[in-house]
């Protein structure tokens, strides 16, 4: 069943375009994420990136890569787990899949932990099989910012240690 489920993986990951990222984040909607982005780090001293995917290469997926596995990878590669107060968060999609991750650093998770990142996942997915990506990465950024916000609450001398625009990979 391994091997069965290796190769639709694969087949979706070859058949995944750039187009299908496209398709659902348009230039603008990838400008109102990060209009999100700041306005919600406006309101807490914490860090929200978000990365879309199109698809892994083929070697990845014989290899076993999840996305799991690969938001940790972009996790580290981006330095959100290298803020000031530990409170990075990575929302990663990836479309091939049709999988999104939140990644947090110690200082969120320990007040969420994996329960509250998944309830918000739980919703971002909902959204997306009901096609409005948009809206999902909105809400998740919505929700990930009132959790900074409760733990960790806009100061004056906050300064933006991550860039807040998307990455489309």
């Amino acid at each position: 069943m391994k091997k069965r489920h290796t190769f639709l993986r694969l087949l979706a990951h070859i058949f995944s375009t750039p187009w299908h990222v496209r398709r659902h984040f348009s230039k603008a909607a990838l400008h109102r994420i990060e209009q999100a982005i700041t306005a919600s780090e406006k309101t807490h001293d914490g860090e929200i990136r978000f990365v879309v995917e199109g698809d892994l290469h083929p070697l990845a997926i014989l290899r076993g890569v999840t996305p799991r596995h690969r938001a940790i990878q972009l996790f580290s590669q981006f330095g959100i787990w290298d803020t000031e107060q530990n409170n990075g968060v990575l929302i990663y999609l990836l479309m091939a899949d049709h999988d999104v991750e939140i990644l947090a650093d110690r200082g969120i998770n320990r007040h969420l932990g994996q329960h509250g990142w998944d309830c918000i996942i739980k919703v971002m997915q909902e959204k997306f099989r009901q096609g409005q990506f948009e809206e999902g990465v909105l809400y998740g950024i919505a929700e990930i910012g009132k959790s900074l916000q409760q733990h960790f609450p806009a100061t004056a001398d906050d300064k933006n240690e991550l860039p807040n625009k998307p990455i489309v990979l």
